[in-house]
């Protein structure tokens, strides 16, 4: 990476060069910033090409086709002009080093992530494949290593210079030791010919070496040992050496497809092989590589001095940390929180440091956008710890009442909502610093459903699980606990100060517990034959629920399947309506709004029924995604059907009111709603917001802090949160009104689940995998 020269441009299209990242045959490339703050890196082909026309048609089909790769293991493009003077092409950029980098500096790498590295380069090449280019250029320096997951970089534009411009008598184009013997031959290559790369990507990375030859090794030698020689495959390890050297055959008709690769190497899914894939010594290169990329913002400027930090306290090298208190046992840990200590008095010490404390001086430093973005990724990578900062022995710390504290609001997370700041008052941490846990608690891997929202209500903090436990939202402490009431990973509902829950593993009832004991306060049972499967969605009278009936059969295992309403004052059933044969009674998941009770179903339908009768007032094929709850609009009576783009649809007829286009970025999560305005991510990591009733954008943010976007929201005040639902993200703070990112907050433990969030007052209720944290809203 260099500075820019005076000859290089200083900005392209709305883009602002940072630094020349290298050249190549078809021109310059360089790290990027758009106004909004996302991190590309510019392709900017050479004025000699750019005058030609042949190249400006071929380079313009590429853009075309490359635009349509989206896929989660490559870097996608997000902008380009190839009619401009010099054309220019735009795809993110990645923030990790690249495969030989990595080994260069830390040797062959473990078998387990040789594994991971292999399924998710497989998946990166269906991903290629099927918007139907071949890669042609895959090797170790087009591959990226990210904290959770290779991308490849490149694709298809070798295709854009392989014409009779660029290709002259004698001349290879591709990377010797990598591209297949076909291309060494200049035969046709199709997609085997990646596969071969993938191969040798593979052997490089177990190894450390070319198998065909490195060093000294002349191209035109190793392209003689690619065509007629055997890869040198010693040192791999066993268990991946019957693949690699399927993926090396000669013969292209021999080699496996990428779907077959997937297959053999993640064989519970690429993503769950991608949890902790990378050694520790290679994480913190890609910690240390990412934070240099996000260190150049306004390269001109002087570097601001850093403003304080509110990460976890130090980890010091014998393991210890300079926080004391308990943490994992539910109470207020001083010093690993920041907050008034627990007997409620004056933070521990005003005269001097706190333990674990950094000195900085009487004032605070002004966060400016470049310190903002750094210490986004200190929150958000594996690694990377903060610390409790004081000023003129003086700390930030969080104050609240504590004897009348009274939780006024509560809404259960997932659906949306506000809360009005209770009788608590906690201090606003500088720009881009996340605050950190009021309390944390670890529970028993396997008690809590980690994909199921919470539920907070009257100062408690519901989690589903087994045994279900209401914890005090101040203090983390259990209320109630009961074992055995609710099947795991059973959906849990809310309203009316009574809990509901399917009995599914017993005698498929309907059960309400009341919230404030856990007690149980009635069971509901339909009838002999009709057995209660789930809970799919509550209103203010009553809950619905699907159904089997076992009196109503086509064979021996096809029973036929019901939605039923069931009051949640007596736990009499209000209605039952069958539903068509062949649909299921599992994964469906369902909202009611006002008259409508709104449900998407595993056959990839949604269907909108009237709340007072079960009466099917409509239902439509919604594409090829089921795992979602429609969200509704009640004031605006529109259901949100998510996918490449963002429709709106009339809840009562269930015709299309508008349509929202990415505009070039990839397509949208399931959104929220809240007081009028809607809330979504887009796949490539942004945040948006859109007037609900005519689908205008009224902000986009680009870049929210981390690498993964919060894909469910709430608000309290003048702020939004949101979670992720990877390890990637964490809990993130937004302006509302214009999304400029405020915090994230990640506690770096990578259990490759989801983080979940609801609110209760003026504080944020938080699970990650197994741990559980309350944060203030600030």
């Amino acid at each position: 990476m260099e500075t820019l020269q005076p000859d290089d441009p200083r900005e392209l299209g709305s883009y602002r060069l940072l630094r020349r990242l290298g050249a190549g045959g078809m021109g310059r490339v360089y790290l990027a910033r758009s106004p909004g703050g996302r991190t590309v890196a510019v392709k900017v082909v050479r004025q000699d090409l750019a005058a030609d026309a042949d190249f400006r048609r071929r380079f313009q089909h590429e853009v075309e086709i490359a635009r349509a790769v989206s896929g989660r293991y490559t870097a996608p493009v997000v902008d380009a002009a190839p009619d401009a003077a010099l054309p220019w092409l735009a795809t993110s950029y990645v923030l990790g080093p690249d495969l030989t980098d990595v080994v260069e500096a830390h040797g062959a790498l473990p078998e387990h992530t040789v594994r991971a590295l292999g399924a998710g380069l497989a998946a990166a090449l269906q991903e290629i494949h099927a918007a139907g280019l071949i890669h042609r250029d895959l090797k170790p320096s087009n591959v990226l290593l990210a904290a959770d997951g290779p991308r490849v970089i490149d694709f298809g534009i070798a295709r854009a210079v392989d014409g009779n411009r660029m290709t002259q008598t004698g001349v290879v184009v591709g990377s010797p030791g990598y591209l297949p013997p076909e291309q060494a031959l200049g035969q046709d290559v199709g997609t085997a010919g990646d596969v071969f790369s993938l191969g040798a990507v593979l052997a490089f990375a177990a190894t450390g070496r070319n198998a065909f030859g490195e060093g000294a090794a002349s191209h035109a030698a190793m392209l003689y040992q690619v065509v007629h020689g055997e890869p040198d495959v010693t040192g791999i390890p066993q268990s991946l050496l019957g693949l690699i050297r399927a993926c090396l055959q000669k013969d292209p008709a021999g080699r496996p497809a990428p779907a077959e690769i997937v297959a053999a190497l993640a064989p519970g899914g690429v993503e769950r092989s991608l949890t902790n894939w990378l050694p520790s010594a290679v994480a913190s290169t890609i910690a240390t590589h990412a934070a240099s990329i996000l260190d150049l913002e306004a390269p001109e400027t002087p570097e601001a001095q850093p403003a304080p930090g509110f990460g976890r306290p130090p980890t010091m090298l014998d393991g210890t940390s300079t926080a004391t208190g308990t943490p994992g046992t539910g109470t207020p840990v001083p010093g690993y929180g920041y907050g008034t200590p627990p007997s409620g008095g004056a933070p521990y010490e005003t005269g001097g440091p706190l333990p674990g404390t950094v000195q900085v001086g009487t004032t605070l430093p002004v966060a400016t956008p470049a310190s903002s973005r750094r210490r986004f990724l200190g929150l958000a990578t594996a690694g990377v710890a903060g610390v409790v900062v004081a000023g003129g022995g003086t700390a930030w710390w969080l104050t609240r009442n504590d004897a009348d504290a009274d939780d006024r609001a509560s809404t259960a997370a997932g659906n949306g909502g506000t809360a009005e700041p209770a009788a608590e008052n906690f201090t606003t941490p500088p720009a881009g610093t996340a605050p950190q846990p009021l309390w944390h608690k670890s529970v028993a891997e396997d008690s809590i459903s980690t994909t199921e929202k919470l539920l907070t209500h009257d100062g408690l903090l519901l989690v589903s699980g087994d045994p279900l436990v209401a914890y005090d939202v101040k203090t983390g402490k259990p209320r109630w606990s009961r074992k055995d009431v609710l099947p795991f990973g059973a959906p849990l509902l809310l309203a009316d100060g009574k809990l509901f829950m399917a009995d599914t593993d017993t005698s498929g009832v309907l059960k309400a517990l009341d919230v404030t004991t856990g007690k149980e306060a009635w069971r509901s049972r339909l009838g002999k034959d009709l057995k209660v499967e789930k809970t799919i969605a509550v209103d203010a009278k009553n809950v619905y629920v699907t159904v089997t009936d076992f009196s109503d059969s086509r064979s021996a295992t096809d029973y036929r399947t019901g939605v039923a309403a069931i009051s949640h004052g007596t736990g009499k059933k209000v209605w039952l309506q069958k539903r068509d044969w062949g649909t299921n009674d599992y994964d469906v998941e369902g909202t009611a709004s006002g008259k409508q009770l709104v449900y998407a179903d595993s056959n990839y339908n949604l269907t909108v029924r009237d709340t007072a009768t079960g009466t099917q007032m409509w239902t439509r094929k919604v594409g090829d995604d089921w795992t979602w709850r429609p969200t509704v609009a009640p004031g605006a009576g529109l259901v949100f059907l998510p996918g490449d783009n963002l429709t709106a649809v009339d809840v009562e007829t269930g015709k299309p009111r508008w349509t929202l286009s990415p505009n070039g970025r990839r397509g949208f999560d399931n959104p929220t709603v809240i007081d009028g305005v809607l809330y979504t991510a887009d796949h490539d990591g942004g945040v948006w917001a859109v007037d609900v009733k005519t689908g205008r954008k009224l902000w986009l943010c680009e870049d929210p802090g981390a690498d993964r976007a919060p894909t469910q929201f709430l608000r309290v005040a003048e702020t939004l949160y949101g979670a992720s639902d990877t390890d990637g993200g964490g809990v993130f703070a937004l302006e509302a009104k214009n999304g400029r990112p405020r915090w994230v907050y990640n506690d770096n433990r990578g259990t490759g689940e989801p983080w979940q969030v609801a609110v209760s007052g003026n504080r944020l209720l938080a699970t990650h995998g197994y741990e559980v944290y309350a944060l203030p809203a600030v």
